[in-house]
């Protein structure tokens, strides 16, 4: 493969971008007391960057598909790091809350055009693969961003990690300024063909799924420090190390989801893994306070959320076979609602309520994305029948 490690460059660039997104969630009793706001409160850091990542990079990335490429992405990136550094200075919410906007925007901007511009710089046969890097990157944050930044929090300060990733991102910025030569879209995915795929009932659903099994994933992703530390008084390092546990739980659970969608199909995938993830909510509000018994089950639980994403990917190329790139951005955008949802739902639980009551509103969210699967598959088979007759 040819400038792969311009590639890889790019995957750290989004890597960086993911941590910031995700290492809130690690942090999140730190920042809370830092700014003198509740936990529930701060939860309003992951949703305000997941609605400007799901609302704000489409329309960027459908209202400059003319603009050179290079450029845009040398703007993002150069926004990203501005915004990393207005996250240190910011001594509000408000102001916090305005970063993180900014944040969500370059970063999910940056995040799609690196795609595009890593296939343009391989060969043809190669393009899945340079894809597959990109979100290696993403993924990755999961597993090594987050757990590093909630251990290197106490030590450095937490908003000492975002003028680090900020800084970080400067060397794949320098990257894409002396290495990538412009680019132009030769075909325009306007932000209208992107809604266009939204009139198809069977595409509402599985996107709806999307928005809901992520949205039950967030609610308690987003407040998993505190919640497990509602019992047991956890160090910054047992924290940081369940952390990376689960990190790679949810890292092994996408290459085995992915593994199983080839031989058993999309659907049976989907099936199993929404199934496991509504059973491990179940067991961890039974559980809850038991950290000996609540460990394991997050590790399940993460393993069995990130098994359903590459099937639910790979089961909406097929419903848009002729637009899968369309499908793909459609879906990353609802991925960004569900954080959203999930961090807002999350909030105003912890707030009314008690924070072991995620683990049961999570329950609810995966199991109605449960029955949309159901009644979706249903119309494949009436489908499926109709052309046999």
């Amino acid at each position: 493969m040819k400038n792969k490690w311009i590639v890889y460059l790019l995957a750290l660039a989004v890597f960086l971008i993911g941590t910031i997104e995700y290492i809130i969630s690690g942090i999140l009793p730190i920042v809370a007391e830092d700014l003198g706001i509740t936990t529930s409160t701060a939860g309003s850091l992951v949703t305000s960057f997941a609605l400007s990542a799901a609302i704000g990079a489409p329309v960027v990335i459908a209202a400059t598909i003319r603009v050179d490429r290079k450029k845009m992405l040398l703007i993002m990136l150069g926004i990203f790091i501005l915004s990393s550094c207005l996250v240190y200075i910011s001594d509000s919410l408000e102001m916090m809350l305005i970063a993180r906007m900014v944040q969500g925007l370059s970063g999910g901007t940056a995040t799609v055009i690196a795609m595009a511009v890593a296939t343009r710089m391989v060969e043809e046969r190669n393009r899945g693969r340079a894809i597959g890097t990109i979100l290696m990157g993403l993924s990755s944050s999961l597993v090594l961003g987050v757990p590093i930044g909630t251990l290197l929090s106490e030590t450095m300060g937490w908003r000492t990690l975002f003028i680090i990733a900020g800084l970080l991102t400067v060397i794949p910025l320098l990257a894409v300024f002396a290495k990538v030569p412009s680019i132009t879209e030769q075909k325009a995915i306007t932000l209208g063909m992107q809604l266009s795929i939204l009139k198809d009932k069977k595409m509402v659903l599985a996107v709806a799924i999307t928005l809901l099994y992520i949205g039950g994933y967030s609610s308690l992703f987003t407040f998993i420090s505190p919640y497990l530390q509602q019992s047991t008084d956890l160090t910054a390092t047992a924290l940081s190390g369940i952390l990376l546990i689960a990190g790679i739980c949810s890292f092994a659970g996408s290459k085995v989801g992915g593994g199983i969608a080839d031989a058993k199909g999309s659907k049976f995938t989907i099936y199993a893994g929404l199934s496991i993830q509504a059973g491990t909510l179940l067991l961890l509000t039974w559980f809850n306070g038991s950290i000996y018994a609540v460990i394991p089950l997050i590790m399940i639980w993460m393993a069995a959320t990130w098994a359903t994403s590459p099937a639910q990917q790979l089961y909406l190329v097929t419903l848009v076979p002729q637009s899968p790139d369309i499908a793909l951005s459609v879906n990353t955008s609802f991925i960004q609602f569900g954080f959203a949802l999930g961090s807002g739902i999350g909030g105003l639980v912890i707030s009314s309520s008690s924070i072991g009551n995620l683990g049961w509103f999570g329950l609810v969210m995966v199991l109605v994305a449960l029955l949309l699967a159901v009644r979706l598959f249903a119309y494949d088979k009436v489908a499926e029948h109709a052309m046999r007759l």
